[in-house]
């Protein structure tokens, strides 16, 4: 089976990502809002992001126009009819996620595909709200989509061989590198991920070191780009204490579980770069640690 056309349920950072990338390599994409209204937001993201690679020369300025061209912005679910494969891409909220499967379910021809973006829910869970669990699957993006080679493919027990062979295919025309996961909570990048950043949280918490201190000895001593507490503010700190409750609610093991601060943050709309404020002050340029946490 070739997929051709796509639908992506949600319009946020992932959803305008994984729809820009797929635009890019000649699929055509309708780009559905989750919630009424305009598409301003999303269309604008895409069009920033195609601008920045005509700037770079990395592609021409009649492909990025073409790619655009390619995208159908709407908040209409029934623009999912007649794709060969539906992407969720919304809230880590497992019965939103099935109710919205259910209605694209009832949509879409009986070949098509229905596929999760979710980041650490339980695939089979959200297919047991459809009446095509042969033809359902985990396609687990990476934020920035437009960036980052990873996609995670997660098929369940009862998705058919050649869903999982056509959405390898998918994921390779995107120029991504599919690696197969078995559908277990938080996959491998979050099952490892994700307490490695709540454990650094801890280590804040019990003063073993400042925010820079515990950022800088992650970068310089174990080569990673960006240290925990920055990368944590980065993916966003709601989706981070998600992650950590999916996690600690399927293993019950303590060092999954989110920590106090965490908790405490959250509950406070202190959600790192998307507003503004979390381990780092983003309204400062460069962004300085926050040095209210702990005081």
């Amino acid at each position: 089976m070739e997929i051709k056309r796509i639908a992506i349920l949600g319009g946020g950072q992932m959803g305008a990502g994984i729809a820009e990338v797929a635009a890019s390599h000649g699929i055509t994409v309708a780009m559905i809002k989750a919630t009424p209204g305009p598409s301003d937001k999303a269309r604008a993201g895409i069009e920033k992001g195609l601008g920045r690679l005509v700037e770079k020369g990395k592609i021409e300025l009649i492909a990025a126009e073409q790619a655009l061209e390619r995208i159908t912005f709407t908040d209409d679910l029934g623009a999912a009819a007649d794709a060969d494969l539906f992407i969720e891409s919304i809230i880590e909220d497992l019965d939103t996620k099935k109710q919205k499967f259910a209605e694209a379910d009832k949509l879409m021809g009986p070949e098509a595909i229905l596929a999760s973006n979710t980041s650490t829910l339980n695939i089979t869970a959200m297919q047991n709200g459809t009446d095509r669990p042969g033809r359902f699957i985990g396609l687990h993006f990476f934020n920035p989509a437009t960036m980052m080679k990873l996609v995670e493919v997660i098929p369940t027990e009862t998705t058919a061989a050649e869903v999982t062979a056509a959405a390898i295919t998918f994921v390779e025309r995107l120029g991504k590198t599919p690696v197969l996961v078995k559908d277990k909570t938080g996959f491998i990048v979050n099952r490892l991920l994700t307490p490695y950043m709540c454990d650094a949280i801890r280590c804040l918490e019990s003063g073993l070191a400042d925010i820079a201190g515990i950022d800088t000895a992650m970068q310089l001593g174990a080569n990673h780009p960006m240290g925990p507490l920055a990368l944590a503010d980065y993916i966003g700190l709601d989706i981070v204490n998600a992650m950590a409750s999916n996690l600690f609610e399927s293993f019950g093991e303590d060092y999954m579980a989110p920590t106090p601060l965490l908790k405490k943050m959250v509950a406070a709309g202190t959600l790192g770069r998307k507003s503004q404020l979390g381990f780092y002050d983003y309204s400062q340029r460069p962004p300085t640690p926050n040095l209210s946490l702990l005081v």
